[in-house]
């Protein structure tokens, strides 16, 4: 089994958008002269509104979404890729985004009214973070290469801090895991305790070459191109050399969107599994730990034969033997604590983004658009 795809992602889903058909051509009404030829009242008139100018995607709340912003999230998600999608995939791809786009302006708009919205202090202070492993030039050329000023970093960095400080507080703050939880989770679960081979717990920092839908870390830092991959694992390599801690620097730099938020960390994995990947089961057997591997090749992709698609650094956290683990050892404890809040996490996410996105007075152009269009 590859180590890069070991842990599944515990994505937050969205909800669904009510979908209100409604004309860009459509002539606007002249009411003044609509009522005194017809002698309707005004009140009849309240429920109109215009078509929205050609440039609005989308509004949440009557703040407009603009082309422009889903333009250049669209052509993040491409990255370097030589296939263009089909106008169909497109399409589906831009929707997706809006989508995206949609849940973060109601999370935005619901942070504000909390006071929650993230300050300067902490912007600059991520960003004072991100900009460490690169000299100007290079931060420069990674923001030109992603066609962003420093002005669209720092709104995006905003927008993440807020997200983050929301979720935090409504979500995270909230959950409580009880021992009586802890002890019935074991009592139904106790054969997997039992291992049958010596396992593994690790931790990893993995950056890729290629393009991805959405970065995976807190500074929203992607490397672009195997050329740009390497440099960006060296630079985190000799962060890493000089004391900084691993997990804060797995959280955020790391490219792989199943580990990077919880600082890198990959739980357990199995001896036979880290046999997918020789070089790194050799690098990780001689370690002691608490400590790391050099920088390794992380393979996959389709083809005959082992083909490089990124770089990774492993860190030994434990190396336990087979056999049955108890009740009473603080890592079981742990580990069934951890798995019981991720699964309440992601069950009042959802919820919590539901309930939202209910609240929101929300409607899609672009789906208007796409539906008028397919009707022709």
């Amino acid at each position: 089994m590859d180590l890069y795809f070991k842990i599944g992602c515990l994505g937050g889903p969205t909800g669904d958008t009510k979908l209100q058909f409604e004309s860009f051509f459509t002539a606007r009404f002249r009411f003044a002269l609509f009522v005194l030829v017809s002698a309707v009242p005004l009140a009849l008139l309240a429920g109109c509104h215009h078509a929205p100018a050609p440039d609005v995607m989308a509004t949440v709340n009557g703040k407009d979404i603009l082309d422009s912003e889903l333009e250049r999230n669209y052509h993040l998600s491409l990255g370097d890729s030589p296939q263009q999608p089909s106008p169909e995939e497109a399409d589906i791809r831009r929707l997706t985004i809006l989508d995206k786009l949609i849940e973060d302006e109601i999370l935005q708009q619901q942070a504000a009214k909390l006071n929650l919205t993230a300050s300067d202090e902490d912007v600059n202070a991520k960003l004072t973070e991100m900009k460490a492993p690169f000299t100007q030039e290079e931060f420069d050329r990674q923001l030109k290469q992603r066609n962003m000023t420093l002005d669209d970093l720092k709104r995006d960095m905003r927008r993440q801090l807020t997200t983050t400080k929301l979720l935090n507080k409504e979500i995270d703050s909230k959950i409580n895991i009880t021992d009586a939880e802890i002890s019935s989770y074991y009592a139904t679960h106790k054969a997997e305790f039992n291992l049958i081979e010596p396992q593994y717990h690790l931790a990893q920092i993995v950056v890729t070459g290629g393009p991805a839908q959405q970065t995976a870390n807190l500074q929203n830092n992607k490397a672009s191109g195997d050329a740009d991959a390497r440099k960006k694992i060296q630079a985190l390599y000799a962060k890493l050399e000089n004391g900084e801690d691993f997990s804060a620097v797995a959280m955020n730099f790391s490219e792989n969107s199943n580990t990077a938020s919880n600082g890198g960390d990959m739980g357990f994995v199995a001896d036979s599994a880290l046999h997918s990947q020789p070089e790194a089961y050799a690098a990780i057997n001689k370690l002691k730990p608490g400590q790391i591997t050099g920088i390794l090749p992380v393979n996959g992709g389709s083809g005959p034969g082992p083909r490089t698609i990124g770089y990774a650094i492993y860190k030994l956290i434990a190396r336990e033997p087979a056999g049955q683990r108890e009740l009473n050892d603080p890592r079981v404890q742990q580990t069934i604590r951890q798995g019981l809040r991720d699964g309440h996490a992601q069950l009042l996410k959802y919820a919590y983004l539901e309930k939202v996105h209910n609240e929101a007075k929300v409607h899609n152009y672009l789906a208007d658009q796409i539906l008028r269009d397919g009707a022709k």
